[in-house]
């Protein structure tokens, strides 16, 4: 049954409008950009599929193109439309960070990683420049490896940061495998980074493990 045979107090946009964006489920607001569905499949259901198929919103708006082949339903519009809306939560969340937020709100840091890397098949690794307000100067994945691992050279992390001067660093990589927890090698480059970079004056504030449903912060583990 298309959305428009639907009682009107039930339409996700209707209800969106009368009660707010809150009061609707991923599903439902999902469903608002996709507008209509496929045969045999409401825009609610073809919402319910995409996110059954890359297991929550975060992987849904890290994915690529190539991501949405699989998925029924799903052609070049539905996939633009989805790609655009992912573009334009991180570029509100980057701008967050520009003005400060990385201090004040690390939930902002961790949710903007998370739409960056989280779909990444790879290991990647990742450095925010700060300065010393502690609002972001720059992002770059500076180094790219295999699954599982990544080689990271402490040498060229502080040759970025006084490219930057940047005051601080945050620092991050992904796990594809979905496991957040740090493993030994983590903890003991997280170690070096610290002390190399501490030799020129530029803190680590923190560093956060992505996967596609959690981020790890070792700050908050009281790890650094």
């Amino acid at each position: 049954m298309a959305i428009t045979d639907w009682p009107e107090s039930e339409r996700p946009r209707e209800r969106l409008l009368k009660d707010g964006a809150t009061a609707l489920s991923d599903a439902e607001l999902l469903a608002i950009f996709l507008r209509v569905g496929v045969r045999g499949s409401s825009a609610v259901e073809l919402a319910r599929t995409l996110l059954a198929h890359f297991g929550s919103l975060t992987a849904l708006f890290s994915a690529s193109r190539a991501d949405f082949v699989d998925v029924p339903g799903i052609g070049d519009a539905k996939a633009a439309q989805i790609l655009a809306i992912a573009e334009m939560a991180r570029r509100s969340l980057r701008e967050n960070l520009v003005s400060g937020a990385s201090f004040n709100s690390p939930q902002a840091v961790r949710d903007y990683l998370g739409l960056v890397m989280a779909g990444k098949e790879h290991e990647v690794f990742a450095v925010l420049f700060l300065d010393a307000r502690h609002r972001l100067l720059a992002d770059e994945i500076l180094f790219r490896g295999t699954l599982t691992q990544t080689s990271v050279y402490p040498r060229e992390v502080v040759k970025r940061a006084l490219a930057h001067n940047a005051a601080a660093v945050i620092l991050a990589h992904n796990h594809p495998s979905g496991v957040a927890e740090p493993s030994a090698a983590d903890r003991l480059l997280t170690d070096s980074l610290k002390a190399a970079l501490g030799l020129v004056d530029v803190a680590v504030l923190d560093h956060i493990i992505v996967t596609r449903g959690v981020t790890l912060s070792f700050a908050e583990r009281g790890m650094l």
